[in-house]
């Protein structure tokens, strides 16, 4: 049997360097028992799952009557996704304290970036898989430690922030994963680890102002810029907005180093006092930074501002993959690590080789963190066909969900997960391709997630609500007696914060002009329609730029089509 996952991580940790290659090695050693002993771990944490929670209502619903073995489970347990358990999270939030999914107490809600009805889904939560999820990052260090040792020696400098949060009407709170794990417990414990030494002061990380939480942390990692050895943010477009507030602040900044004080701007009394135990004046700092700032060019600036970074830690997959070419030029082509996937359901696995290219980034999923299964998924002429998230899986599909172990190199798969927080059988959304094998433990990388056409930060916005963001606003056109007859969009990341672009071609039966704000209606408009991730991103975050539309000549969509025809696409 493996030893729990890092139970030394719940101690601080001994400030020497034998200390650190041991708990690195006790880490190292722990994935190796967890990928070679894959399908025993996967039996031993179903049955852990389901022992535990054998009287909660949700399983005796599907008469489980207390087995814990995968062959019953299957037989009796649905495949499903969130609509189908919605009514019972409602009664969650209103306060039912039964136990609907989990013997143990929801603590919260951790509210995820897909939506439902075009409101945020709350994925119940328990302490215990908060901890998982911090344990799982205790394996992320020793690992990149294999590559660029002695970073223990240097600081992090990390851009995070929190997004607002709510209370349920039955009192629990519900926030995403970000701002869970920045107000947990753990993570305050966690900076005993030798690898936790930031350049920002937790009471900067937890302001909820953006501008003054942005410019507090870059305050402080530009005056310890040499202490640096690594920089990262959890998203690439967080990364890349700090870059870019720099490039319109960095005049304040290099001020407030030469005369050691604080920009008026910064009224958060906590931010302040922990900024000012840090900053000293430095005029020679201050001119080296306002030097490399006020040159022409900004490529390769983060290596010329934090001379000593490795790497940057950021997430470059899925969505995040469109920001990869804007990293490479601020960072002069330094490594991008993606460390972690997972998701507000549950943390899944580690990247074990995170220095290669970012398109070969793979995940190694841990089989400790949850009971994993795979619904296959096929492509039809490269679009891939797979049962919608709408539509209940029937017997026949079910039966075809295999389990870790027996996934195959190649194929693509939807994942399925059995959480220790009450999740049986839920269907995550996210595709993935089988890359190879961490010994007996199945590679992936991340295709896409399921639906998605539009993505900027955390948002996701699907075709089906796209398409009715659009039909409401076509009703500004109306009176003009004019329709849209075409309309495709992308995200724009070019700029930061990025936005949604729309190309519309319309069909004017009308003799007036449609005049500029009425377009701007229609974004309005669109911008109401979309999910409260999107609303969020645009209003409170700023993490989001305002909508486009931009009205495209007659028959522009025809001429595509014919280009598209004239390269061997299809006309379907």
């Amino acid at each position: 049997m493996e030893r729990t996952i890092l139970e030394a991580s719940k101690s601080p940790m001994k400030d020497t360097e034998r200390s650190i290659v041991e708990e690195n090695k006790k880490a190292l050693q722990f994935i190796e028992e967890v990928t070679t002993n894959v399908d025993e771990v996967q039996k031993r944490v179903l049955a852990e799952i389901l022992s535990r929670n054998a009287n909660v209502e949700y399983l005796k619903r599907h008469d489980l009557n207390g087995h814990t073995d995968r062959e019953t489970f299957k037989k009796v347990m649905p495949v499903i996704t969130y609509k189908d358990i919605k009514p019972d999270i409602n009664r969650i939030a209103n306060g039912d304290e039964s136990s609907i999914f989990c013997s143990q107490p929801i603590s919260e809600f951790l509210t995820s970036s897909g939506t439902s009805g075009g409101e945020r889904k709350l994925m119940p939560t328990i302490p215990e898989e908060i901890e998982k999820r911090f344990q799982l990052r205790c394996l992320v260090m020793p690992v990149i430690c294999q590559f660029v040792p002695d970073l223990e020696k240097g600081k992090g400098m990390y851009f995070w922030s929190i997004k607002s949060e709510a209370k349920t009407p039955g009192g629990l709170p519900a926030r995403p994963i970000i701002t869970s794990i920045a107000k947990s417990p753990y993570f305050n414990n966690n900076r005993f680890s030798p690898y936790a030494n930031y350049t920002s002061p937790a009471e900067t990380t937890l302001c909820p102002d953006s501008y003054q939480n942005m410019y507090s942390q870059m305050l402080c990692g530009l005056y310890q810029r040499k202490e640096v050895l690594r920089v990262g943010s959890y998203f690439a477009s967080g990364f890349i907005r700090a870059i870019r507030f720099l490039e319109k602040h960095w005049s304040l900044l290099c001020n407030d180093i030469r005369m050691g004080t604080l920009n008026t701007q910064i009224t958060d009394q906590s931010v302040r006092e922990s900024v000012m135990k840090i900053l000293k004046p430095d005029p020679e700092l201050a001119d080296s930074i306002e030097a490399e700032c006020s040159r022409d060019s900004w490529q390769g600036i983060i290596p010329r501002l934090w001379p000593n970074t490795k790497y940057v830690d950021v997430i470059v997959t899925g969505s995040m993959s469109q920001y990869i070419p804007t990293l490479d030029y601020y960072s002069n082509s330094l490594p991008l690590v993606s460390t972690m996937y997972g998701s507000s359901e549950c943390y899944f696995g580690i990247n074990l080789n995170p220095f290669c290219k970012p398109s070969e980034v793979s995940y190694t999923l841990i089989p400790t963190m949850c009971y994993f299964e795979f619904a296959p998924i096929h492509r039809d002429n490269g679009v891939i066909n797979s049962i919608s998230q709408s539509k209940t899986l029937n017997e026949k599909e079910q039966n075809q969900l295999v389990d870790l172990v027996d996934v195959q190199i190649g194929q693509e798969y939807e994942l399925v997960v059995t959480t220790y927080s009450g999740l049986y059988r839920y269907r995550v959304g996210d595709v993935l391709r089988v890359a190879g094998y961490k010994n007996n433990a199945p590679q992936f990388y991340f295709v896409c997630r399921e639906n998605v056409i539009l993505s900027i930060d955390s948002d996701k916005t699907d075709e089906a609500e796209l398409q009715n963001a659009v039909k409401n606003a076509v009703h500004n056109l109306i009176p003009f007696d004019a329709t849209v007859t075409e309309y495709t969009s992308y995200a724009d990341t070019a700029t930061i914060p990025g936005y949604y672009v729309l190309f519309w071609e319309l069909n004017v039966n009308g003799s007036t002009q449609i005049p500029p704000s009425v377009f701007k209606d229609c974004c309005l408009t669109i911008e109401e329609s979309l999910n409260s991730v999107y609303r969020q991103g645009r209003a409170s975050d700023k993490s989001i730029g305002p909508l486009e539309i931009r009205i495209v000549e007659i028959g522009t969509f025809d001429k595509l089509m014919d280009y598209c025809v004239s390269l061997g696409a299809s006309l379907d």
